[in-house]
């Protein structure tokens, strides 16, 4: 069967496949989570639409697996699979801005730094995530979380179209107008239901913010959380930081003598007037002094990117999420339990808003299943040692089954390890009904199966 497929495909894209035993083939088949080791049958480096179409076509003819890869990020891997056909979107990257409209037409394989480079260049942005690495189209599928997402919404909530690769192979565009039920599907379903090859943005202005991080001693970390718990519920919209658990990297603002201790940080970001942001970041300065910080104007795209070096490809990741009403007393100590106790300068615990411009969003809108949470959290489990797995593995474990029961039930879907999977109904939310069946319209088959899985309804 493998043969067939791989046959049948270098007869129509010829030199985008690299398969088992071709040269490369161990480069081409590398994600960005080295947790996970797969060997797909093939890898298509699609350059098109039509290139995409012809992978599905392939991959249900001949009974294979498809799996989608576009910025890589998948903490479960879910770009790749033993015996799969991988469609590799990375060829798919231009992002074309008209300021006129102020929209983005951006391709399934770009990323959120390829994208706000360009948008940034006429001071504009959309909601997108917090490492510029990361993929524009799953991040957009499963919802969308960022920092902009209090004042714009999240990044589904500025998806105009999208063209669709479906199960069957043909090409669809998915709008308010066209395909309506797919469209609904696509913001928060994550790639259930289609490939999209490429997306249309709302955009929005964004030029210089106030922004950066602080640190904080974690004897103030309760006072912190309660603060910014305030802050998140009343400040203005423009503000989108949040805490998050944190080892000091050893930068240059940072004391030479307290790099590598564990701290209770927060991120600002204030896209608006400076005078405003530093409003903000000084009412955190009066709840406890600051260790370090380095928070000024800067560039949108130069946040979005700042973290990026701790977080580069090949590290072990395996992650959890949960949505949460209320940072109450009980739950800040228990997060103070655990999250110092965050392992290495690469994983982190972070604590995203996720109220503002977010809840004018109606809770059937969208497939976005948590639109009454005020926050995100996600227990980001990220280290360099394959030796380290089953101790830093315990850790995220430890952690979330302490806060769980502080939560709604469900996490963020773009947050999830592989073993959430069984949890679809609660992570997919209010709309996971729905959800099923619009997946038995579009995919009945369950072709795209290698994601937080959908089933189709009976």
């Amino acid at each position: 069967m493998s043969a067939t497929v791989v046959e049948s495909l270098r007869n129509e894209l010829a030199d985008a496949v690299v398969a088992e035993g071709d040269p490369g083939y161990d480069e081409a088949r590398i994600v960005y989570n080295a947790m996970i080791d797969r060997r797909p049958t093939a890898v298509v480096r699609c350059r098109s639409t039509a290139d995409v179409a012809t992978v599905v076509r392939a991959a249900a003819e001949s009974g294979t697996d498809v799996a989608i890869r576009g910025g890589g990020h998948s903490v479960p891997g879910f770009g790749t699979a033993d015996g799969a056909v991988v469609a590799d979107l990375g060829g798919l990257t231009s992002v074309e801005v008209d300021p006129a409209s102020a929209t983005a037409e951006v391709g399934g394989g770009a990323t959120w730094g390829m994208f706000n480079d360009a948008a940034g260049a006429h001071g504009l942005a959309t909601t997108g995530g917090i490492i510029s690495t990361t993929g524009v189209g799953g991040l957009t599928l499963g919802g969308g979380i960022g920092y902009l997402a209090r004042g714009h919404g999240l990044s589904c909530d500025n998806l105009l179209a999208a063209e669709v690769v479906l199960a069957d192979g043909r090409v669809v565009t998915a709008s308010a107008d066209e395909e309506a039920d797919l469209f609904w599907a696509l913001r928060g379903g994550g790639g259930n239901f289609g490939v999209v090859t490429k997306f249309r943005f709302q955009l929005h202005p964004v030029s210089e913010i106030f922004g950066g991080p602080t640190f904080f001693e974690l004897a103030d970390g309760p006072a912190i959380l309660e603060h910014f718990q305030e802050v998140a519920r009343t400040a203005p919209r423009e503000f989108g930081g949040f805490p998050a658990f944190q080892i000091a990297p050893p930068l240059p603002f940072v004391p030479e003598d307290r790099a590598g201790e564990p701290f209770l940080a927060v991120i600002f970001c204030y896209n608006g007037p400076a005078a405003e942001g530093e409003k903000i970041v000084q009412g955190f300065r009066d709840v406890a002094k600051p260790v370090a910080e380095a928070v000024g104007p800067m560039p949108y795209p130069a946040l979005n990117g700042a973290f990026d070096a701790l977080v580069p490809p090949g590290l072990q990741h395996y992650w959890k999420a949960t949505f949460v009403d209320e940072l109450t007393p009980e739950a800040i100590t228990v997060h103070m339990q655990h999250g110092p106790l965050v392992p290495t300068v690469n994983s982190t615990v972070h604590f995203y808003p996720i109220n503002g411009a977010c809840h004018d969003v109606a809770p059937d809108a969208t497939a976005f299943g948590h639109r009454d949470a005020n926050f995100a959290i996600v227990i980001a489990g990220m280290w360099p040692d394959p030796a380290a797995n089953t101790a830093n593995t315990a850790w995220v474990k430890d952690y979330f089954g302490a806060v769980e029961g502080f939560g709604q039930g469900g996490g963020y879907v773009n947050f999830l390890s592989q073993d959430d999977q069984p949890q679809a109904p609660v992570n997919y939310g209010a709309n996971y009904a729905r959800l099923r069946e619009v997946k038995r319209a579009y995919d009945p088959d369950n072709i795209f199966h290698i994601n937080q899985n959908i089933s189709p309804a009976a």
